[in-house]
């Protein structure tokens, strides 16, 4: 009885979530928890029970503790639980929209044109009046939409079907050539902007509460403008003819997701560097799990997103300890074997319908 309860309760509506969550919150916990300092898990909630209710506490160990998850690792776990779930929902929505399981932010460029725009804002101190400390984000987010145009404009010059591996190719020839300005930033500036270097191959070390303030609107906008357009991407995930039929603006809408996925992912880019495949890789999985309906694969795009950066940047801690990996190169370890098998998945599937 208990075990045909529990196979309904996983096949419903509110099993994937349930397990999304878990694995969430476990994500958090286990990252709070390890480190120089082990500190068990039943302290990091007492600590964040007691900080959150402002009771006094005397102890030196609560205090060292509570230092230790308030000020250092629950701001880095936050952080990179947002900029995982950033990139997971737009590369999702990418992945719709292109009908493409290999089309993320990586691929198509826009990583890179974030990239550049933030480079290009420490390079020459640019500061937007009025934006404030936002100016590093609103230009990630300008060059990620920039990027993506050009993108696009290009294909449809050079292949008037806008072929889905012509999108794609033409996003890794912008990314290779984006990153090659982002190195001819480096090697002019000398040793005063060397530390992007770091930075560009993606981290959330060190970021601090301010860096969320910063990520935090742009992510509940892009996310906003996206879960509202899940039946939407469900139409063109269809192809843009059937989308029409069905009723949908499919020029507005089309519009609209790579507006929400380049908030995302400029944002996203601008906090953390880039960070590479896990666009690709956790839509990729969410759908092989849960299936393909956006109304659902976005949201647990999300939660697992954010559960995946999370343990990546716990391995990047501790792979190598004391040394610091950066944490663009665990998820590209992770995320080029996946990619490779998409690639031979579909490159078979091309085969087999040939011969049929």
């Amino acid at each position: 009885m208990r075990k045909r309860f529990t196979l309904k309760f996983l096949s419903n509506g509110a099993g994937p979530y349930f397990l999304a969550v878990i694995f969430l919150v476990a994500s958090m916990l286990f990252a709070l928890s390890i480190g120089t300092v082990s500190i068990p898990i039943s302290d990091i909630l007492f600590i964040i029970g007691r900080e959150v209710l402002h009771l006094p506490v005397d102890t030196t160990a609560y205090s060292m503790n509570a230092n230790i998850i308030m000020n250092i690792r629950l701001p880095r776990v936050i952080l990179a639980g947002l900029v995982g779930a950033s990139l997971a929902i737009a590369g999702a929505a990418f992945q719709g929209l292109l009908r493409n399981p290999l089309a993320d932010p990586y691929t198509l460029g826009v990583s890179s044109g974030a990239s550049v725009g933030a480079v290009l804002t420490l390079f020459f101190g640019i500061s937007i009046p009025r934006a404030g400390g936002f100016t590093l984000p609103v230009m990630g987010v300008v060059f990620a939409f920039i990027t993506i145009m050009l993108v696009l404009l290009f294909v449809r010059a050079v292949d008037p079907a806008m072929k889905v591996e012509s999108i794609i190719l033409t996003g890794i020839i912008f990314s290779s050539f984006l990153g090659a300005v982002i190195s001819l930033f480096i090697a002019l500036t000398g040793d005063e902007l060397r530390a992007i270097i770091g930075w560009l191959m993606g981290s959330v070390s060190m970021r601090g509460w301010n860096y969320i303030s910063l990520l935090l609107p742009f992510f509940l906008f892009g996310s906003l403008l996206l879960l509202l357009n899940g039946r939407e991407l469900n139409a063109l995930s269809l192809g843009e003819e059937r989308a029409h039929h069905l009723g949908v603006n499919t020029r507005s809408r089309k519009l609209v997701i790579l507006i929400g996925g380049s908030i995302l992912t400029g944002a996203a880019v601008s906090v953390s560097g880039t960070i590479g495949f896990v666009g690709l890789v956790i839509p990729h999985l969410t759908r092989m799990l849960w299936g393909p309906d956006h109304k659902h694969l976005l949201p647990l795009s999300i939660l697992t997103g954010g559960g995946f950066l999370i343990l990546a940047d716990l391995a990047a801690r501790m792979v190598a300890s004391p040394v610091e990996l950066p944490i663009g190169v665990i998820t590209s370890v992770v995320g080029a074997p996946v990619f490779a098998a998409i690639l031979m998945k579909k490159q078979r599937e091309r085969r087999g319908m040939k011969h049929a």
